[in-house]
């Protein structure tokens, strides 16, 4: 535990830092020209005049991205970060400006290697920059960006953050979208306080910055809120100011450790205020830098050693599927400070692709002891990496625990009566629970169903829904319940398929017929096809949408019952005429009939429905349906293709179509290519259900050998392209674009 000295800073620093001796912020609250990477940062907490407890903070960025060729002087590129938190209602509203030169500096970060590892997101992104776009929530600044610099006065776009001649900063803010901002003054009531070793931290890739902070200010103006301006009744703020050389600017950058971060601004109740931080090593865990500040009331700060900043209570984001902290526990045991942090909004999730792509900072409450004394205020904490999600397999596993999340909340392994009566009834039909034994029921219902569901699966279906909301403009943070629909509506036609055809494993395990039996097997699927209509609610529906929504809702389960019974009748009887003639598009069209019936449909009715409820327009609802029905139909035959040429991880055993007598698309395509002698030769091991599996090798050659395999691939891929392009111009760039044009990549080069 260390006590800060002011005067004490010493090294080979540039010139213009701050020397010994108290901060002169006339001076250094301005721009640094030593410095390749700047940041003015506010946050404050506030009581409006109707009583609502806000929490806002704004961060203002200018780093180095080059030198004029001529001049040689250097070029910044500037960017605005901020948000508002309504403790009082639970909302959360953030707001991203960036440069006119983003999407250039984009692609020179990805020609780096850096940001995101996945190929086919790289790709979708790389796809937008070199259109000149970025992907909202980011937007780039429409009008200029001015800084003086001779003092603090920035304007970047019309968001700004100023400094006047009795010391007082003000910061202007207007979202571009939404009927909110601020206008504020801000006074501070103590000294500047240097953080880290004299000032001195370092940054995410190792270099030196330097780092003050005014840790209490009055706040004082008014706060735009969707229902009007609030004027302030009482505010307190936190200002402070970064400024160093930043090694990763220039192109020459060479890609160095993924540092994560949690930091901390904490104002106390007793005049007191607290700031830490730790930085950590994303790729092993290790803690690279941490350290503390504890300011007493008069303004002197005492640095602190051996901190401890520990997060739990996971919250999962249903827009990003990271997981954040809600609950931080703060420890500095040498100077008896034992600190409880808890988020008074869970979803305070910032998305931006600046910061890959999206961090957590928001208003939190603090309790606990210092010094043996009881202590309470507000602050904020700010998360940055530590656990992101890097590529589509980890973002699709994440999906798929909150389906079953979302699964339980509905369907609970062991249901209380309020549950079970809404699941089988309603709070106006309570006789129908009369006699009702819930135990049986969830023996020969909830269990046979949760047993599936338990296992895990493809969670794509139930993505399909959320994203289409976001992609037209929709929040889908309104319907996370729908999560689970999908899940049941393909856990139902799981299970009644698997008694149809007589399977003995499903996801692993032993199917539900061999489990409970065929009648309950059956009834159990059966009835999850009616579990999803309790699912179809969200804020403020109308019925006309409603309808349209029920409409969308049992269509998918017409297709899927209807696409089912062709499945089951098959194909057998078209094969003497495919064998004698030689296949054809009539083929093919009957085995796309069943795909696209049990897997498209129901996928293009769930995207509609998203983006219904996402308030898209009806070519915006219909391009969506369109894509995700040449996402199923792709993902069908990719299935085909699979079967044949291996699983990942034998996921399932090469050739099993074959075995099972199944007419796939390459097998009907092969029957167009090849010779008359081979076609009778490739229906005779079909039909045969051969168990030999030189045969089944001998087959997959022969489709090999024709074309008829890579033909499916090809296929897939135009379907899924077509689709894009029909889309592409129908929907703003966003991140949920992104997701689905990589998505559409994803379908086509998966390999399990």
């Amino acid at each position: 535990m260390t006590t800060t000295a002011p005067g004490t800073l010493t090294g080979h620093y540039p010139a213009d830092w701050p020397a010994s001796g108290p901060i002169d912020l006339q001076k250094h609250d301005g721009p640094h020209a030593s410095s390749t990477t700047e940041w003015w940062y506010f946050n404050g907490h506030f009581e409006t005049v109707t009583g609502r407890k806000l929490s806002l903070f704004a961060s203002f960025f200018r780093i180095v991205k080059g030198q004029d060729p001529q001049t040689k002087e250097l070029q910044y590129a500037h960017s605005v970060t901020w948000a508002l938190t309504d403790a009082s209602a639970g909302h959360y509203w953030s707001e991203s400006r960036i440069d006119k030169d983003s999407p250039r500096l984009g692609l020179q970060k990805l020609d780096r290697g850096e940001g995101t590892q996945d190929q086919r997101l790289r790709r979708a992104i790389r796809e937008l920059l070199e259109r000149g776009q970025v992907p909202y929530p980011d937007q780039m600044f429409k009008g200029d960006v001015y800084v003086d610099t001779g003092k603090l006065d920035l304007d970047f776009d019309g968001q700004r953050f100023w400094k006047d001649e009795a010391g007082a900063y003000h910061l202007f803010l207007r979202h571009a979208h939404l009927a909110l901002g601020a206008e504020l003054v801000i006074a501070p009531q103590k000294a500047p306080v240097r953080h880290g070793q004299d000032g001195v931290v370092k940054g995410v890739a190792g270099e030196d910055m330097f780092y003050y902070f005014v840790p209490r200010c009055d706040v004082t103006g008014t706060i735009l809120l969707p229902g009007g301006e609030e004027p302030l009744t009482q505010g307190s703020g936190w200002y402070d100011h970064e400024f160093g050389l930043h090694q990763g600017i220039t192109d020459e950058k060479k890609k160095g450790q993924d540092i994560g971060w949690n930091w901390v601004g904490l104002q106390l109740s007793d005049g007191r205020e607290l700031s830490a931080y730790r930085m950590v090593d994303e790729d092993t865990g290790a803690i690279v830098g941490q350290g503390a500040i504890l300011v007493d009331e008069n303004g002197q700060g005492q640095r602190l050693d051996n901190v401890q900043l520990d997060g739990d209570t996971l919250w999962t984001s249903t827009r990003t599927f990271h997981d954040y902290p809600t609950h931080w526990r703060l420890q500095v045991p040498d100077a008896q400070i034992d600190l409880q942090l808890r988020a008074a909004v869970d979803d305070q999730e910032f998305i931006t692709v600046i910061s890959k792509p999206a961090f957590w900072e928001g208003r939190c409450t603090v309790e606990g002891m210092i010094g043996g004394k009881t202590v309470s205020g507000l602050g904020y904490v700010e998360r940055s990496g530590q656990g992101n999600i890097n590529n589509l397999d980890g973002f699709f596993g994440a999906v798929g625990k909150q389906v079953r999340k979302s699964v339980d909340a509905l369907l609970p392994h062991q249901p209380s009566y309020e549950q079970t009566r809404d699941l089988v009834a309603s709070k106006d039909r309570e006789q129908n629970m009369r006699g009702v034994d819930i135990e049986q029921l969830a023996r020969t219902m909830v269990k046979p169903v949760r047993t599936i569901v338990d296992r895990g699966g493809k969670s794509w279906r139930s993505y399909a829904a959320l994203a289409c909301c976001d992609v037209v403009g929709g929040d889908s943070r309104e319907f996370v319940q729908w999560l689970a629909m999908p899940e049941l509506m393909h856990v139902g036609s799981l299970i009644v398929d698997d008694v149809q055809d007589k399977s003995d494993i499903r996801r692993g395990g032993p199917t539900v017929h061999k489990l409970f039996g065929d009648a309950i097997a059956i009834n159990a699927g059966t009835a999850c096809y009616f579990m999803g209509q309790k699912l179809l609610v969200g804020k403020n529906m109308s019925a006309t949408t409603k309808l349209r929504l029920y409409d969308l809702y049992f269509e998918s389960l017409r297709a899927g019952h209807a696409g089912q019974a062709l499945d089951l009748d098959g194909l057998d009887r078209e094969m003497p005429k495919a064998v004698a003639e030689g296949g054809g598009d009539w083929l093919e069209e009957r085995v796309l009939a069943v795909h696209r019936l049990k897997t498209a449909a129901p996928a293009a009715s769930l995207a509609r429905m998203g983006a219904l409820v996402g308030g898209g327009s009806e070519a915006q609802i219909e391009g969506v349906g369109r894509f995700f029905e040449a996402v199923g139909l792709a993902f069908q035959i990719i299935d085909d293709v699979l079967n044949l040429r291996g699983f990942k991880d034998n996921l399932k055993d090469r050739g099993e179509d074959i075995r099972h007598g199944k007419i796939t698309l390459p097998v009907a395509k092969g029957l167009a290519r090849l010779e008359r002698d081979d076609r009778a030769w490739l229906w005779q091991v079909v039909e045969s259900h051969t168990e030999d599996q030189e045969q089944v090798e001998a087959a997959i050659a022969k489709l090999e050998a024709c074309g008829a395999i890579q033909a499916c691939e090809d296929e897939a891929q135009a379907m899924i392209e077509e689709a894009w392009q029909a889309l592409d111009p129908l929907v703003e760039p966003s991140m949920p674009k992104v997701m689905l044009r990589a998505f559409g990549w994803y379908v086509l080069e998966r390999h399990y």
